[in-house]
């Protein structure tokens, strides 16, 4: 990365790269912002890039052009809700449809006691109750 950024002052020092044209304008970019552009070499294990956060973005992004389609406030929220629901049950490593499913089959536990029945929490739920066999 030192050779790099020896170059990249170097096609400027040395009148080979003109600052208005395109590359000039992509040196100066990386030399103006070079110390925040290298800064995960700094932390030893630092990952190459950032998929995980563009995934869970693009979900967002898409449920947000897909929002434009609800017709009532009311259904905009039921939407929210079962987003919110989906991406938590794919966070902690549940099948968001097994989870639903189970939702609506024990719809009276689930009134009793909700915070027994959140995505992390529920399979332990089912196992208690005995339920567990009955859905398999």
């Amino acid at each position: 990365m030192k050779q790099l950024h020896a170059w990249l002052r170097a096609q400027f020092e040395e009148k080979k790269a003109e600052p208005n044209s395109g590359l000039g304008e992509a040196i100066g970019y990386l030399l103006k912002h070079w110390e925040r552009l290298t800064l995960f070499l700094r932390q030893a294990g630092a990952p190459l890039d950032n998929n995980i956060c563009e995934r869970s973005l693009k979900k967002a992004i898409r449920h947000r052009k897909n929002s434009l389609f609800y017709k009532t406030e009311n259904g905009a929220e039921v939407g929210d809700l079962f987003m919110s629901l989906i991406h938590t049950c794919e966070l902690n490593g549940v099948n968001p449809f097994d989870y639903l499913t189970e939702l609506q089959k024990h719809a009276e536990e689930l009134a009793k006691h909700p915070a027994a029945w959140m995505p992390w929490n529920y399979g332990e739920t089912l196992a208690q109750s005995g339920a567990g066999a009955d859905s398999a």
